[in-house]
């Protein structure tokens, strides 16, 4: 039972991702503040993140990175995470200057 609560929370936890957003700066694309339209963009692009990436796939990136990992001492490579790359990009490209 304790491991499917922790396969649950893990499963929870890989679609959490919060755009840090400068909505003071103008992006170079436009020649108008994309600030105005910031709730319905993020609304839209974790959307988007989220039905073009698979939940499992990145439960079991964060599963690999914080365990499986640690059982190498490190040696092994990262594995990067799908969903808050492609929200970024969206919200990047939609205009808005993205800092993480």
């Amino acid at each position: 039972m304790r491991k499917y609560l922790i396969l649950i929370l893990v499963l929870l936890n890989a679609c959490a991702y919060n755009p840090v957003i400068d909505t003071a700066g103008q992006s170079g694309t436009f020649n108008k503040s994309q600030a105005t339209n910031i709730t319905n963009d993020i609304q839209h692009c974790k959307t988007l993140a989220k039905d073009n990436s698979s939940s499992l796939v990145e439960a079991y990136k964060r599963f690999y990175n914080y365990y499986l990992r640690a059982g190498t001492f490190y040696l092994a490579d990262k594995m990067d995470y799908n969903y808050p790359s492609i929200a970024r990009k969206c919200l990047s490209n939609r205009g808005h200057s993205v800092l993480n």
